[in-house]
Formats: structure tokens, C-alpha cells, sequence
């Protein structure tokens, strides 16, 4: 098995932290952890791979509390197979990435959430605690099993999205959320990128609280998804009142197939795009076409399936105005590590460092990072 077109020179699949504690002092060199490899493409390929260290055999549910609306679970755990868990309690674990094998530990290494991000907030917002296996072997703790917790730094924010390069996840705890008695999908036609701006718009700046926002767009037009989530009174108010807020569009009981799916094919470039939300109109604009785009359309985050030839550097010069970014997260060919995710920020010195204290030899997911960390 490769990572990212990288050939490891041994894969390990340790059933315990402290298996995976004595694997990471007993080796002396590059480590890379891989969950289900639904997301090894959302990073640089690694610039070694001595170890390729498999998180499935971590797959226990180890505590689930309901009355406190907490589980702790080790980082292989599929979050398909926990929402199956915690279903029968009335609860879920608020993420919706489009990969429901993917795993837990992988997912706070990507920071991978969906469209109800909007609600119920993002990996870094319903992680409460983790487990990590440092570089040396040692096992840390951050946060803990319960949702008010103010004792130290919240490091766990830390590792979200480090993609395994200061840390091993092996545990993770997370806030959960009742599952919802209803949910209606408002549905609407969008005819330009300035009418999409403006409908997301009416929809944030009301008192209406919907679950998520999402458009697809595609040549010019597209279709606009606002879903509630709720008690039934509820859901069938709000959803009325949304279609009199946006001045169109209709109810349905489900959502569309492309809501919460990522676009694109094999040969496309599939890029996360990171933007202030009031510039949606001016994204979708500066696209180029044939492009087919996911975007959350009251957070600013949106995913592009745009082709293979694409100028990214003249993208994201477009996007920079509005605190933008473009990251590739799935390439037909081989890039570079400064064309995943863009040029060197101001911070760069601070991550750096960071990523020093926490693996000083650079021995985990070594060139993964911006910069090449």
C-alpha cells in the first residue's frame, strides 16, 4: 500500500497506545499515521515514509456517557459506525464529511467537517478531549470528558488539522447533540453569482436557524439548499418562513444528491476554498470555467472541482483580497509542496517553531505541511 503515491518501507497497525508508544520510541525514523486514507490527498504527499502506521486496530468505543452528552472513542473508530452506536440513544456526533468510513482520528487530522458546520460548529468546536502519542514516545492528554473544561491550553485545537505531524491521535472525546425529530430542505434556483450572495445573505442576517446553507454552482446557475433540523412545529415554520425570506423555492424531505458531496471527477483538481463569507459572489466569479462547486454559503468555505490546468497561483490572487486560500485536496498529477496549499504565510515562523518543540527531528508526516514541515 502506498500514502500518496508514497511507497512506506513497512506499515504497522498497532491495537493500543501503548503499542503505538513503543513503536514511535523503538523507531528512529519518519512515521506517517493513516486512518482509512479517505483524506491522504488533503495534504502534500510525505516526504518519507519509513512507517506507515495504520489507526485501524484503535477501534474501541471506550465510554459513552448519555446524560452528559459525551463519548470517547479511539481514533480508528469509523464515524459511520459510531453515529450507528449512538442512534439507538436518540444522539449523534454533529460531523457530516462526505466519507462516513472515514475515522475519527483522521477526521480531527484533517479538521473535516460538512455543510451542518454551520450549527453545530467545526471539528475544533466538538472535540472536547484527545489522546496523542508524541514523537518520543510519550502519551499526552489534552482536554478532557466533559464539555466545560478550563483547566490549561486547549491543545487539542492544536492537532486538529496537523494531518499526524505533531502527534499520533489515538483517543478522541467529543460533545454530542439529540438527533433531530424532523428536518425539511428548502430548495431554491439560483441564477447568478450576485443572486447567490444576496439569498445566503437573507438567510444570516435573519432569526431563522437552520442546520446548513449550501449551494451548488455550476456555468452560471445553480440551486441553493437551506435544511432545517428541529421539532416538526419548528421545522415547518422556519421553512415556510425561508421560502417568503428568499422569495422563491420549495420544501422537500430530503435533501439533494450532491448536498455534503465534494465535486469532481478523476482528472479534475479539487480544491477547499477559505474565504470571508460576503465575498461568495466574487469566488464563484473568479473560477474558472468548466468549474462545479460545493460551497457552504453562510460560513465561507467551498470545494471546486475545476481543470487539471488551472493557474493557482492567479487563483489565489483573486481569493487573497477576501482572506482567501485554495487548497488542493485531490490532483490528477504530482505537485509540488507550495501548490497544495499555497504560499508561506506571515505565521509561518510561529508554526515552525511549534512544530519543532513538538517533533524536533521532523520525523512525523515529514513535508506534509505548509512550507513543507
Amino acid at each position: 500500500m502506498t500514502f500518496a503515491g508514497v511507497e512506506p518501507k513497512e506499515t504497522v497497525s498497532p491495537a493500543t497506545a501503548g503499542e503505538v508508544a513503543a513503536l514511535l520510541r523503538d523507531t528512529s525514523g519518519s512515521v506517517v499515521p493513516m486512518g482509512s486514507g479517505t483524506k491522504t490527498g488533503w495534504a502534500a504527499p510525505p516526504a518519507s515514509c519509513d512507517v506507515l502506521l495504520r489507526t485501524g486496530g484503535l477501534d474501541r468505543v471506550t465510554e459513552h456517557e448519555p446524560g452528559d452528552l459525551v463519548v470517547v472513542a479511539e481514533a480508528g473508530v469509523r464515524l459511520g459506525e459510531l453515529q450507528r452506536r449512538l442512534a439507538p440513544y436518540g444522539q449523534q456526533l454533529a460531523l457530516d464529511p462526505p466519507e462516513p468510513d472515514a475515522t475519527l482520528g483522521g477526521i480531527v487530522g484533517a479538521n473535516a467537517s460538512g455543510p451542518r458546520r454551520l450549527r453545530y460548529g467545526t471539528v475544533r468546536d466538538l472535540l472536547i478531549g484527545v489522546t496523542v502519542v508524541l514523537a518520543d514516545g510519550t502519551v499526552a492528554k489534552a482536554g478532557g470528558k466533559v464539555v466545560k473544561n478550563v483547566a490549561g491550553y486547549d491543545l487539542g485545537k492544536l492537532y486538529t488539522g496537523a494531518h499526524g505531524a505533531l502527534g499520533v491521535v489515538v483517543s478522541t472525546s467529543w460533545r454530542l447533540h439529540a438527533l433531530p425529530a424532523a428536518r425539511t430542505a428548502v430548495v431554491a434556483p439560483v441564477e447568478s453569482a450576485a443572486e447567490a450572495g444576496q439569498l445566503a445573505s437573507r438567510i444570516a442576517r435573519s432569526t431563522l436557524t437552520p442546520t446548513a446553507v449550501e449551494l451548488r454552482w455550476s456555468e452560471g446557475h445553480g440551486e441553493l439548499v437551506v435544511l432545517f433540523e428541529s421539532i416538526e412545529a419548528s421545522v415547518t415554520a422556519q421553512s415556510q418562513a425561508a421560502i417568503t425570506r428568499l422569495g422563491r423555492g420549495v420544501c422537500a424531505d430530503d435533501v439533494p444528491e450532491w448536498f455534503g458531496r465534494r465535486p469532481g471527477g478523476d482528472g479534475d483538481l479539487v480544491l477547499r476554498l477559505a474565504y470571508e463569507p460576503f465575498a461568495l459572489p466574487r469566488v464563484l466569479d473568479a473560477l474558472p470555467a468548466p468549474a462545479v462547486t460545493t460551497a457552504s454559503a453562510c460560513t465561507g468555505v467551498a470545494y471546486a472541482a475545476v481543470p487539471a490546468g488551472t493557474d493557482l497561483a492567479a487563483l489565489r490572487a483573486a481569493l487573497a483580497p477576501y482572506d482567501g486560500s485554495a487548497v488542493v485536496l485531490r490532483a490528477p498529477g504530482a505537485l509540488r509542496a507550495e501548490d497544495h496549499w499555497g504560499p508561506v504565510p506571515d505565521s509561518f515562523g510561529l508554526m515552525k517553531r511549534v512544530k519543532d518543540q513538538f517533533d524536533p527531528r521532523g520525523r512525523l508526516s515529514p513535508g506534509r505541511l505548509l512550507g513543507g514541515l
